[in-house]
């Protein structure tokens, strides 16, 4: 680095002069190094990091590897970047053999892979496509799937996403995800109700707004992501994949954020048993390279012409030998049964924080799988005058209040979607003493916060 932007202060500054004001900061400073659960920024300040940059550094740090091994990169140097439509690298092709024994079914054998969660919503959209000779899109309201022109025609959790930047592209068509304060019902339904309401929505969809003969795909989030980290029902699920075989329609699973052991399962979608036509992976795949892929059945991508995919760091053969050593590590490290042990602590952390009569009044909700985990308060404003969940006497702002309370605290956590919502991802590998500080850190903002009013 420059030695005029050596210092911590000034390079700050440079950040913020030269970056453009497009990208929104949570912190403002400059990380700098991260080790386990912690990160460190340049003026020193260190942080417990339930962030883990959305996602994906899920074994912890921000380090190029998930453990201190080069070997996965030794035996290509000098020819790490070959590009994917000249030849096939050892790294592409191993991620392919580390990958197929953990797909959600064994019909997902051929694979694609590109650089972001936004691109592999681009192609799978792509391949639907051409599979069904179909164009229409229905996705799901709330739902994010990145800021790409396709995927953000498909993201319905924010309008931030896509001001100013219409018309978006076309065919596109949404439905309520079964979430239940988008319904207006009350927390405590029952999920047979609110599936019952969702998939009439389909069917209405189907024979209002884009008949099965032009719908090439239903895209769905299993685990609602930025929309408010929503697990969907399995009979939802189960009904739209009926819906998908019986009009002819693929079913594309988004599980950028919620796969790589993240939910207590390799894929959220095995919660429910249901089988994706297709399914995007990111995030986790690479632990911070930049690294996404599509995954579908070979019968199906046997249709592409040579050529109708690609990309210049499509499969980029360092990014893949991470991704190497990311399967290896959650296997021999065990990291589904450390998550399913912490994640059972995580929601008696929330839940007994949920019991105190001082807060009780003001959380609606704790919900999630795994460690994708999410509390829900209550707003004085809501969402709109017509929001049935409006309680007046609930302090304003909640989430990013307490969200601001837990840096001053040590503690790095995020807001999500366009209602009161905290979320928790932290690390997979998190040791019990360092989930239990963070549930400790929360609490503690929570009742300050709450308690100011």
């Amino acid at each position: 680095m420059s030695s005029t932007i050596q210092n911590n202060t000034s390079l700050l500054e440079f950040g913020k002069k030269h970056v453009t004001a497009g990208l929104a900061r949570s912190v403002d400073g400059v990380m700098t190094k991260g080790a386990g659960s912690y990160v460190e920024f340049g003026d020193g300040k260190v942080f417990l990091d339930f962030t883990t940059g959305i996602g994906v550094t899920g074994l912890g740090a921000y380090t190029m590897f998930p453990r201190n091994d080069s070997s996965h990169v030794e035996h290509f140097e000098g020819h790490c970047h070959p590009k994917c439509s000249i030849a096939f690298t050892e790294p592409y092709l191993q991620l392919i053999e580390r990958l197929l024994p953990m797909m959600p079914d064994p019909s997902l054998d051929s694979f694609f892979f590109w650089n972001s969660g936004s691109e592999a919503i681009e192609a799978a959209m792509k391949m639907a496509r051409l599979f069904t000779g179909k164009q229409n899109i229905i996705a799901m309201q709330g739902a994010y799937h990145g800021r790409t022109f396709g995927a953000m025609a498909v993201t319905k959790s924010k309008t931030i996403y896509s001001e100013g930047f219409h018309p978006l592209m076309p065919g596109v068509f949404s439905i309520p995800y079964p979430y239940w304060h988008q319904l207006s019902l009350p927390p405590t339904t029952e999920q047979s109700e609110i599936t019952a309401q969702c998939l009439n929505q389909l069917h209405l969809v189907l024979s209002q707004q884009t008949a099965p003969r032009d719908t090439a795909a239903i895209l769905i989030e299993p685990l609602l992501g930025e929309g408010g980290y929503v697990p969907a029902p399995a009979e939802f699920l189960k009904g739209v994949r009926e819906i998908c075989d019986k009009e002819g329609i693929l079913l594309i699973i988004d599980e950028v954020q919620s796969g790589f052991a993240r939910t207590g399962k390799n894929f959220s979608i095995e919660h429910a048993g249901v089988r994706p036509d297709i399914m995007t992976i990111a995030k986790g795949l690479a632990n911070g390279f930049p690294l996404s892929g599509v995954v579908s059945r070979k019968e199906l991508t046997d249709k592409l012409k040579p050529g109708s995919m690609g990309g210049t760091y499509a499969g980029n053969a360092v990014a893949c030998a991470a991704a190497v050593a990311v399967a290896d590590v959650l296997k021999e490290e065990k990291i589904l049964e450390n998550v399913n042990a912490r994640s059972k602590e995580l929601f008696a952390g929330l839940n007994e924080l949920r019991s105190k009569p001082s807060v009780s009044p003001v959380i609606l909700d704790v919900r999630g799988q795994g460690l994708m985990v999410a509390v829900e308060f209550a707003s004085p404003t809501g969402t709109s005058p017509y929001d049935s969940f409006v309680k007046p006497s609930a302090p304003a702002r909640l989430s990013s209040r307490i969200a601001k309370r837990c840096q001053e605290k040590g503690l790095l956590i995020l807001t999500t979607s366009v209602y009161e919502v905290i979320r928790f991802i932290p690390p997979l590998n998190i040791t019990q003493e360092d989930l239990n500080k963070g549930i400790n850190i929360f609490s503690e903002a929570v009742e300050e916060v709450v308690r100011e009013g």
